[in-house]
């Protein structure tokens, strides 16, 4: 545990904006989740259907004598996925209805929710870039070269497990972040907005980008999933790095370093 002194890490917009940020991943994937059960398939390029063969996901499920059978097909691979995807209260699902919102199959609701949350985070993301650039805090989620040359070090240091608690982020900090707000959360808004026919209406060029709907919708999804990801290796490190400690600095913005220490 770091015995050094207390700083001030975690200026009032960012410790708003993370838990805004929680709360409106945590709706976004479940009522996500809802709607591609809908249409539980991912495609490559700007049309799907019977006529092509361009789908690299699929959840369904199958007749069988003894009942339905879940299947998901993974770029042509198929695999029984009964009991976890494919079927759920006995109706073909593709997720579970524990996993989503709403339990039921209400599209019009989960989408009511989804783009509400969506909003929200555009919003807050936005506030939170203008107040982060004011404040100074935007400069210190930059990797500097002198950060890169010790990425490996920091690398070999979270492989032991050794975390050094100091006022400034480490380098994977650093690149997890800008990976994040830089990068995943824009990709997510603009493939979202690449779906809205209100949007494409008024930006037709906007799908393009992507290399057409369906590809954005697949990028979507992936993207989310590169989310879930980075959400389950920051929550390690909350618990790995000392939770108390952590929780602290998010919560009230004071962090305790090292002193000059390892832990």
């Amino acid at each position: 545990m770091p015995h050094g002194p207390l700083i001030y890490r975690h200026r009032l917009p960012t410790r708003i904006a993370h838990w805004v940020w929680a709360v409106s991943l945590f709706f976004l994937l479940l009522t996500g989740l809802q709607i591609f059960n809908a249409f539980p398939s991912l495609h490559i390029g700007r049309e799907s259907g019977f006529d092509y063969d361009n789908a690299i996901l699929a959840i369904g499920a199958v007749e069988t004598p003894a009942g339905l059978r879940g299947v998901t097909r993974i770029l042509g691979a198929e695999f029984d996925t009964t009991g976890v995807l494919g079927v759920s209260r006995g109706e073909v699902r593709a997720f579970p209805a524990a996993l989503t919102i709403p339990s039921t199959t209400s599209l019009a609701t989960g989408r009511l929710i989804h783009f509400f949350f969506a909003w929200v985070l555009v919003g807050t993301l936005a506030l939170w870039l203008v107040a982060s650039a004011v404040n100074g805090h935007l400069r210190q989620l930059i990797p500097t070269r002198a950060d890169l040359c010790a990425l490996p070090r920091d690398i070999a240091d979270h492989a032991r497990l050794r975390f050094h608690h100091a006022a400034e982020y480490g380098v994977l900090q650093k690149l997890a972040y800008a990976f994040v707000l830089f990068l995943a959360l824009p990709v997510m808004i603009l493939t979202g907005l690449s779906m809205s026919p209100g949007v494409t209406a008024a930006l037709p060029w906007l799908p393009e980008l992507f290399g057409g709907r369906q590809t954005a919708r697949t990028i979507h999804f992936l993207t989310m999933l590169a989310l879930l990801g980075f959400f389950a290796v920051h929550m390690a490190m909350i618990l790995l790095a000392g939770p108390v400690n952590e929780m602290r600095s998010i919560l009230t913005g004071w962090y305790r370093t090292d002193g000059g220490k390892d832990d």
